[in-house]
């Protein structure tokens, strides 16, 4: 099923979301690149070919997805994968002592706005592109399946660890949109799954000291490294691929579990 299919993939431009688009390329699919104005987007596009289409935007913004979607029907002919990778994260105790510093309530809302809130934009806008999708082959026939939404949530959804407040709620709440959004959207044919990553080699991690680098690699408990973008890649794309996977979130860790 991933062969040749239209796709959206946000924060596209780097890291994970880079990783799915030029999986999703390299199998023929055709990919809108979602990513803010001032990203990598377009030469991630450019490189990935003529099947790949950098559209600058805000995942938050309710326009901004629309014009994601609409661009993915009318370049495409149709819509049929979203993958949500875009996010944010902060470091912050909700109460530093040390320093008598509040974690503030901006910094918090910031943290939702992007990763809950701007997965639930980008679904939502999504489904209604991706309704009353026909084979091209047989336009007169309806495919029942009509679409696949997969958002990215993180193991801190499960094992936050401090100062991960902010970032350990909005991996939640994507954990926890997961069933609900399968069962709205089971009548219109679109499956929503979800993949809570563990620690991987992404633009934020290399960032880092070589030291905490190989710190981190050594907690996960096999295999004992940090994993590699296309490890996140290939699930995407079982997942698109298998229409009996709906509603079901999946750790993608190496067994890792997050001490505080």
């Amino acid at each position: 099923m991933t062969f040749g299919l239209s796709s959206i993939v946000t924060g596209a431009a780097s890291g994970l979301g880079r990783a799915t688009a030029s999986a999703l390329a390299a199998r023929g699919g055709k990919v809108v690149i979602f990513d803010l104005p001032n990203s990598d987007g377009q030469a991630v596009a450019k490189e990935l070919g003529p099947n790949a289409i950098f559209c600058p935007g805000d995942v938050t913004n309710p326009e901004d997805a629309k014009k994601a979607a609409e661009l993915a029907a009318n370049e495409f002919g149709h819509l049929q994968v979203l993958v949500n990778c875009a996010g944010i994260g902060i470091a912050k105790r909700i109460y530093n002592a040390r320093k008598d510093q509040l974690h503030s309530l901006d910094e918090f809302a910031r943290v939702i706005n992007i990763n809950l809130n701007g997965s639930f934009n980008m679904m939502s806008q999504a489904t209604k592109v991706m309704l009353d999708l026909t084979d091209p082959a047989n336009p007169d026939v309806k495919i029942i399946q009509n679409g696949c939404i997969i958002n990215t949530a993180s193991v801190a959804a499960y094992d936050g660890q401090i100062g991960q407040a902010a970032y350990a709620a909005s991996k939640g709440g994507i954990v926890g949109l997961t069933l609900p959004a399968a069962r709205d959207l089971a009548a219109v044919g679109i499956r929503v799954n979800t993949i809570a990553p563990g620690v991987y080699r992404t633009p934020i991690l290399d960032g880092l000291p070589m030291k905490v680098q190989t710190v981190l690699a050594k907690t996960v408990p096999f295999p004992q490294r940090l994993g590699d973008p296309s490890h996140f890649a290939q699930m995407i794309c079982a997942i698109v691929d298998n229409p009996m996977m709906n509603g079901e979130t999946i750790r993608l860790d190496g067994a890792i579990r997050m001490q505080p």
